[in-house]
């Protein structure tokens, strides 16, 4: 809804997301550095711009983008048209990627970092169609139930096979666009997209076949990027069709704030967020031959994400990525290296803790496992594995090293645990991966990343510089597949399974409790009388009538309360071979039955036995059975 209140608490939100980042930074720049830079200022109004222009932007979203693309999503997986969601997923995939502002940002750094060799238009025109491709791959795997470890192991396949042949150049900036491309815009929609779609297909599980898509999405820029860098870097030039680079063109030329230049870059984002629009309006009116509610809204809707996203690139290149830069060159001046890793390591897990996508990420994963998985354990582990990956990779700039090596090693670990790991934690961890690098996060992780690259002797930032994102995206998938394996071990259950265990121990109970059955015994001395399930058992000693006495006694001190005397008459083998010797019914012998406690029976049995020597020369036979419902039994209160 368009209203102040709403604004108000995405600006909070915003500014919340950069508190993190703040903080660290500034601990680091007055405690470790102790000194205060000099261009605080301009920083300061960038990073005031940015969070501002992050709300009014991500109002927008709300407003204008998001109703109308989950309606579209639900209306199309109700359909049941595979042809058109298959269509409608690549549009929403390609729509969204183009106005992604991180891409928006790393392609311009890209393309000033090569001097011109890479296109930053047609960079973001290659991520954005392998985001397309990704999710109608997601889409397709969905509808068919295919496991997803399958596609996301042949995919790392690929990837591999593709830095084998790509230059160099291109490596690191492939498997960073892996992250950029799942962000604030992408995550929501394509969420909702698999989550619906794995909900009204019959058949489907929206824990295991719902998450997913965007570890489709974060896996296949890597694959394309590095086809079009072979492309870009063999036939192009061998062409000769690049045009000729200036020599010094390592470093971005600062923001120019006149008017012909915010005006060029306010043109240029109402054409990255057009294609939304088009897409929208064209399933919405075309093939739903449906009308827009609330059209006035959303156009406003679209208004404001263009407005917020041009003020939030400017304030990117004013605040985040010069704060990122002057970081990475104070600490490289630095003597101490473990200064710039425990940088990183913080600011990767205090950016990630406050990631708005990861903790509804977190959220629905909760809901969806039925409580199994906790969202803020895995929100945790999800940072702790990206707050590792940003110091690895730190680490990597620092002492040289080719990253494929790397991050091959880390996708190995990955694959070993999808086969260890429990089923429905892989999407999720899978997808972690992809939500790990926002808006926020992705423009000063690269800052920090190109800025140790080019204040360090030896390295080249377009080499080199890129990267970091691609490990903050690499280690979630290896510590929440973690997480899940530790919750297995430690046998977690979730709420219906709790439920479930909780309902098979009652009834187990409750079958106990019918065979032991409800006693009432009266209490001797008192009026009282209790009601409650107690296992008894009846002792049954049938002895000649000269030994009655002595039995009497050796249960009573045994336990026995009270007995029940039956004159009795029996015969032995010898005799019971005599029909007249069975008319005689002259009594014998006792049958003395003791009623008591189950737990009483062995020590009144073995007493009897022992003083009378059934076993032995004596003669008798005793023997006892359970029984329940038991009335009007008297025992002391020492015995209950």
């Amino acid at each position: 809804m368009l209203n102040l209140t709403s604004f108000i608490k995405l600006l909070k939100e915003s500014f919340r997301d950069l508190l993190p980042i703040i903080l660290v930074i500034m601990f680091f720049q007055l405690v470790i550095i102790q000194s205060v830079p000099d261009n605080w200022f301009s920083t300061t109004i960038g990073l005031a711009i940015v969070g501002v222009g992050l709300a009014v932007f991500l109002l927008g979203l709300e407003v204008g983008i998001f109703p109308v693309g989950e309606g579209l999503a639900g209306e199309f997986a109700h359909k049941g048209s595979t042809i058109w969601i298959l269509i409608f997923a690549f549009m929403i995939g390609f729509g969204t990627t183009v106005a992604e502002p991180a891409l928006v940002v790393i392609a311009d750094k890209s393309a000033a970092i090569s001097c011109g060799r890479i296109d930053a238009t047609v960079l973001r025109m290659v991520v954005a169609f392998s985001v397309g491709f990704a999710i109608v791959l997601g889409v397709w795997r969905i509808i068919k139930g295919h496991p997803i470890h399958y596609y996301i192991i042949a995919g790392y396949i690929m990837v591999v096979a593709a830095t084998a042949f790509a230059p160099k150049e291109i490596v690191g900036l492939a498997y960073d666009l892996g992250g950029v491309t799942t962000s604030t815009v992408t995550v929501p929609l394509v969420a909702a997209l698999g989550i619906g779609l794995a909900s009204t297909i019959k058949g489907r599980n929206p824990v295991l076949d719902g998450f997913g898509l965007i570890a489709f999405a974060s896996l296949t820029p890597m694959i394309f990027v590095q086809f079009y860098g072979i492309y870009v870097y063999q036939f192009v030039e061998a062409a000769q069709t690049i045009l000729p680079v200036a020599e010094a063109c390592t470093t971005p030329a600062s923001f120019n704030f006149d008017i012909l230049s915010i005006l060029k870059g306010f043109l240029s984002v109402i054409g990255d967020v057009a294609p939304i629009l088009l897409v929208i309006l064209f399933f919405q009116y075309i093939i739903l031959k449906k009308p827009i509610e609330n059209l006035k809204d959303v156009l406003i809707g679209f208004g404001l994400v263009i407005i917020g996203l041009d003020a939030f690139i400017i304030g990117l290149e004013m605040g985040l990525f010069s704060l990122g830069e002057t970081m990475a060159l104070e600490l490289t001046q630095n003597d101490s290296n473990v200064i710039i890793y425990s940088f990183a390591f913080a600011i990767g897990f205090s950016t990630t803790m406050a990631e708005p996508s990861l903790t509804a990420i977190a959220k629905k994963a909760k809901e969806i496992s039925d409580g199994k998985i906790n969202d803020f354990v895995l929100r945790l582990f999800v940072a702790l594995g990206v707050a590792v990956g940003i110091s690895l990779g730190a680490f990597r700039i620092v002492n040289g090293g080719e990253i494929v090596y790397y991050i091959i090693a880390g996708y190995m670990f990955v694959i070993v645990l999808t086969f260890i790991a429990p089923k429905y934690i892989i999407p999720i961890a899978y997808d972690s991966g992809g939500v790990t690098t926002s808006t926020v996060t992705v423009p000063l992780v690269a800052a920090l990343g190109l800025g140790l690259a080019t204040n360090i002797a030896g390295r080249d930032p377009l080499i080199d510089g890129f990267g970091l994102i691609a490990f903050a995206s690499l280690f979630p998938m290896l510590t929440v597949m973690s997480y899940g394996v530790i919750t297995e071990k430690m046998g977690i259950k979730g709420e219906q399974e709790l439920e479930e265990l909780h309902l098979e121990e009652l009834r187990h109970a409750l079958e106990d409790a019918n065979n032991m059955g409800l006693s009432t015994v009266n209490v001797q001395g008192t009026t009282k009388r209790h009601s409650y399930k107690m296992a008894f058992s009846a002792v049954h000693v049938i002895v000649p009538h000269e030994q009655e006495e002595q039995a009497l006694i050796a249960a009573k001190d045994a336990g026995a309360r009270g007995v029940t005397i039956m004159p009795a008459h029996g015969m032995g083998l010898a005799k019971i071979d005599n029909f007249y010797a069975r008319l005689q019914n002259d009594s014998t012998d006792s049958n003395l039955m003791f009623i008591t406690p189950s737990k009483n029976v062995d020590k009144i049995i073995h007493a009897i036995m022992h003083e009378l020597d059934i076993t032995g020369e004596g003669a008798g036979i005793a023997y006892s059975y359970p029984i329940s419902h038991l009335k009007g039994l008297t025992l002391k209160m020492s015995d209950l």
